[in-house]
């Protein structure tokens, strides 16, 4: 006998003290299957943030790297007071949107080419995704050297067919540097879209051709509002990774790149002039505009249609 059927059965008082016991035993029961994430989520997520919350209060001292026990907003005040933050701020948030603009758009047709392949076609489209996961940051950012540089394969056979009269320094530079990036985060901006097209009926996209619409309209119309919860996830992942990246600007970058890159300036603070104080408040600043940049992000691309869950 179901929960339901036997509460009905019970007198009317006795089923109106049960109904909020059961209720309570299903909650309870969930939040026990969420408490291993919860955990998880408080030790590796909000236990360093408060960490480097609380560094970031502490007072600056020329003997030690971070003086335990002080209390100071000097680090915050250098933040405010000098024009590093903002030039930090504005060179990295242009660098996140011009690579998470490529990406995404990248991403919307490369997951569209893997949702209608089929057979092997499909596989490899799929595994020439993966494949980028499995090797490390370091060495499939540095790969570019040699594919970017005045000397690599790119001025090599742009030079042979006479394109160019003379090499091109794509590497170091902001070229190389956001070529590196949106390598770094296509294959993830792929998957999180090609899940939501799997889950879609091509027989939409048939009628709304069926009624007239030509291929491109029925794409931009039908196919993307479809798959935005999947595009949001790649604008989100993309952005939020592109502002902080370190790899990229630090291996492909030039000195004027490195210098206005928010993880360089926040590395040269913390390792080279042991600033650890100033260093976690450009982190936590930092990290506040970012949580502000993804939820108007998110908003603005909910516009345009699908559906959103916040969890």
């Amino acid at each position: 006998m179901s929960g339901t059927q036997s509460s009905s059965s019970l007198p009317a008082p006795i089923a109106r003290l049960w109904e909020p016991l059961r209720e309570r035993s299903r909650s309870n029961r969930a939040l026990l299957l969420m408490a291993p994430l919860l955990v998880f989520e408080l030790l590796l997520f909000v236990a360093p943030f408060l960490i480097l919350l609380r560094i970031s209060l502490t007072a600056g001292s020329q003997d030690l790297r971070y003086a335990p026990g002080t209390w100071s907003i000097s680090g915050y005040t250098e933040v405010f007071t000098t024009d590093v933050l903002l030039n930090a701020i504005t060179y990295s948030i242009k660098m996140g949107l011009v690579a998470t603009a490529i990406t995404v758009v990248i991403a919307t047709f490369y997951a569209y080419a893997i949702w209608r392949a089929e057979g092997v076609v499909k596989s490899a489209l799929l595994f020439s995704v993966i494949l980028p996961l499995l090797t490390t940051l370091v060495i499939k950012t540095y790969a570019f050297w040699p594919l970017l540089s005045p000397n690599g394969t790119v001025n090599g056979i742009l030079t042979s067919l006479n394109l160019v009269s003379e090499p091109i320094q794509f590497v170091p530079g902001t070229v190389g540097m956001v070529v590196g990036q949106v390598y770094i985060v296509l294959p993830y901006a792929v998957l999180a879209i090609y899940s939501v097209l799997s889950t879609m009926d091509w027989g939409i996209v048939e009628a709304a051709r069926d009624l007239g619409a030509s291929r491109p309209r029925s794409v931009l119309e039908v196919v993307v509002p479809q798959a935005m919860p999947g595009i949001i996830v790649a604008t989100v992942i993309s952005f939020a990774w592109s502002v902080g990246a370190y790899a990229a600007p630090g291996l492909l970058g030039d000195g004027q790149n490195q210098a206005k890159a928010f993880a360089l300036v926040v590395e040269k603070r913390l390792l080279s002039n042991l600033q650890w104080e100033v260093a976690t408040a450009y982190a936590v600043v930092m990290l506040l505009l970012m949580l502000v940049s993804i939820v108007l992000l998110t908003v603005t691309l909910n516009r345009f249609g699908g559906e959103f869950e916040y969890a």
